[in-house]
């Protein structure tokens, strides 16, 4: 397995300024990653700027020929959960602007989302929407030889056995296995899922992994944290010092033959830029088996 980390890691730097794209890649680099995962989120207007996403790539290409970094992963934030055809198919086009980015960069994997909750949506109204989607956008993929990983994100399709089925029929209904799964170690507490056992349950069908970590938020705790199904609070934290059981993920991945590219990623409230490297070396110590 290789070790990545998100750009989102660094979410807090980039919203005060201190990071941009080129610089997060120098970090990165610094901070011990081996490869960096890029997001339409951090580019203006998602991407639609073309003029302003032409800069973006200009910019990431330097700073990767500089750091020798490669690109294994992009990342869309789709949302197929709409109950309006017009919406699904714009949220179909995200898939496939990652594609087309990830292409751009060499990367073999695009990050994509089922959908999540709002008032009116349920897993039950939106899985025919959702289903019809990932088909669209793993058919897109598979013509140019990409592979898309749904992560276990948000309420909707949360669970590693939501996360399997979904993969399942996808791959039955289009005959390819462009669609595959990005488990997201530190989701699964959010849908009161054992992270484990839950990673068990989509490692067959991982194309890339998430190293993330959460911690209980201390009854004191009076600021925003997120919260799972059955109401417990919790805050992202640096990893290891959570309560996902990372090694038992990371042998739920090995024991399935899993040889991809694992992306840190830090969603906690201390600084990432001490977070971050912190988690890096503790992720590095665990796929060495010294953590």
């Amino acid at each position: 397995m290789r070790l990545a980390v998100s750009m989102y890691s660094y979410f807090g730097a980039v919203k005060d300024g201190r990071i941009d794209l080129p610089s997060f890649i120098h970090r990165a680099k610094a901070d011990g990653a081996e490869g960096v995962e890029l997001l339409d989120f951090f580019y203006k207007d998602n991407g639609r700027d073309e003029e302003a996403r032409d800069h973006d790539r200009g910019l990431a290409a330097l700073a990767l020929a500089e750091t020798g970094l490669p690109v294994p992963i992009f990342s869309v934030g789709n949302n197929l959960a709409q109950s309006d055809p017009a919406d699904r198919e714009a949220q179909v086009d995200r898939i496939r602007f990652g594609v087309d980015e990830a292409l751009h960069y060499g990367a073999g994997v695009v990050r994509v989302f089922a959908g999540d909750v709002r008032e009116g949506i349920t897993f039950e109204d939106a899985r025919a929407w959702i289903v019809e989607g990932l088909c669209s956008g793993a058919d897109y993929a598979h013509e140019r030889g990409m592979k898309l990983a749904l992560e276990n994100h948000g309420k909707l399709a949360g669970r590693g056995e939501q996360v399997r089925a979904l993969i399942e029929e996808v791959r039955d209904r289009t005959g390819h296995a462009a669609l595959g799964a990005n488990p997201d170690f530190g989701n699964f507490v959010l849908v009161d899922d054992s992270p484990a056992d839950a990673v068990r349950a989509e490692a067959a069908f991982a194309y890339m992994a998430h190293f993330k970590d959460f911690s209980e938020a201390p009854a004191s705790h009076e600021g925003w944290a997120f919260t799972s199904l059955a109401g417990k609070r919790y805050l992202g934290s640096c990893l290891g010092e959570g309560v996902v059981d990372l090694a038992g993920c990371l042998d739920a991945l090995r024991d399935a033959g899993f040889d991809g590219w694992l992306s840190v990623e830090y969603e906690g409230t201390e600084d990432c830029l001490t977070a971050v490297p912190r988690s890096i070396a503790r992720a590095k110590a665990l796929l060495s088996g010294t953590g």
